[in-house]
């Protein structure tokens, strides 16, 4: 079997990023991929100017606490000054630039104003309160590297550079399907034999979490033609196709000979704990886009499998697709509060929350078909292989929090 650190290096490396670049209005590229490095055309702020409504001095007219200067000028942000005159002060408020000759800035709870001008009852230092010409960020300098995910912040910084568009990629497509006959839609009636098709909701919450553009398949019927049907409608359609489930070898799984016929199928055994089985592939497509493929990735039917190796393997896969920085977030260090002692060649991903002691805790079922322990959870505790854990020992903690991001 591969190791966890194996399988994902295997992904990333295979992983090409789409390449096709929209240019969108600020408001419209959140949740977006850049496409291209950006770099500020103007310095901000463009000016020395005030960090808070007081009075611009000359710190040397300033020998001791308690010193009156005559208020020369007023200047309000938006407004330029003039040069401060040697023995004066400026009204100014926040952001307003620097008058010339000034050198700080007194916050004006430290001042007293008079007829006869301002009593300044602080001893100012040089740069006081003063916010300097470019500090934030200056022209020419790189404020955006490719491959960054476009939030509220990132937009805000674009727009202090003066960008009104930004080069996105485009969103990746994502046909998502399940197989099995067993499967029903909730709110249908439930025969007996029969689950509800819960992996379906999962993976495609998942995927629009990750800004995606999904397409739902449903649940296709244990059947080789129609299995072979949706996968070539799919792969015409979308940059990449996920399954759930009909991996393996029986009778009734059919996504493997479906995907052998469509394309190439690469079944991984991956020596982690929920998960294992995992098939990554190409499909070809057809009607004119003959070379071209699509990627297949088929993950383990039970929900838990599916989730968990959805977010340590696929998700990072995902994020190389799209043009993404790459890598899991780093995990916390936290002590455990239960003890597993199991001895395993396996990466273990257990579901775990922190209690009122910042401790640990173990959802009492770790089997792979307890869509509970998802919910009840904050995230994965990961065992590595052949490792013991003891009540209080130092554990990885990955939040889904953070997973999910």
């Amino acid at each position: 079997m591969l190791t966890y650190p194996e399988a994902l290096e295997r992904l990333l490396a295979m992983a090409t990023p789409v390449a096709e670049i929209r240019h969108l209005p600020l408001l419209a590229a959140v949740g977006r991929v850049l496409a291209q490095s950006q770099f500020s055309s103007v310095a901000v702020p463009p000016l020395d100017n005030s960090a808070m409504d007081g009075y611009a001095v000359r710190s040397a007219d300033i020998a001791a606490p308690g010193v009156c200067l005559p208020v020369t000028q007023r200047i309000p942000a938006g407004s330029v000054g003039h040069a401060l005159e040697p023995g004066s002060a400026a009204r100014i408020f926040t952001g307003a630039p620097i008058p010339p000759g000034a050198d700080a800035v007194v916050m004006q709870e430290l001042c007293e104003q008079r007829e006869n001008g301002v009593v300044i009852r602080h001893l100012p230092r040089v740069g006081e309160n003063i916010r300097r010409r470019g500090e934030d960020m200056d022209v020419g300098q790189e404020i955006l590297a490719a491959g960054t995910l476009l939030r509220p912040q990132e937009l805000a910084l674009a727009a202090s550079a003066g960008l009104a568009e930004l080069p996105v990629l485009r969103r990746l497509r994502v046909a998502v399907f399940s197989t099995g006959d067993e499967l029903h839609e909730p709110g249908q009636p439930l025969p007996t034999g029969g689950i509800y098709n819960s992996n379906q909701f999962a993976l495609i919450s998942l995927l629009e979490t990750m800004g995606c553009e999904v397409r739902n398949l449903g649940h296709i019927p244990d059947d080789l033609a129609v299995t072979r049907a949706a996968l070539r409608q799919a792969a015409n359609e979308n940059d990449l196709v996920i399954t759930s489930g009909g991996v393996s070898v029986g009778d009734e799984d059919h996504v493997k000979p479906a995907v052998q016929a469509e394309g190439e199928l690469d079944l991984w055994q991956v020596a982690i704990k929920p998960g294992k089985p995992l098939a990554l592939g190409r499909l070809r497509r057809s009607g004119g886009r003959q070379g071209e493929t699509a990627w297949f990735v088929g993950l383990p039917g039970n929900p838990v499998s599916a989730f968990v190796t959805f977010l340590v393997l696929v998700r990072p896969f995902l994020q190389r697709l799209q043009g993404r920085a790459v890598g899991l977030p780093q995990p916390y260090r936290l002590p455990a509060g239960f003890a597993w002692q199991r001895d395993t060649p396996l990466y273990e991903f257990l579901r775990v929350r922190r209690d009122a002691a910042g401790q640990l805790v173990l959802f009492p079922n770790q089997s792979s078909a307890v869509v509970t322990s998802l919910v009840w959870s904050e995230g994965l505790a990961i065992k590595p292989p052949h490792a013991r854990i003891g009540p209080g020992e130092l554990v990885d903690f990955l939040p889904f929090a953070e997973l999910l991001a």
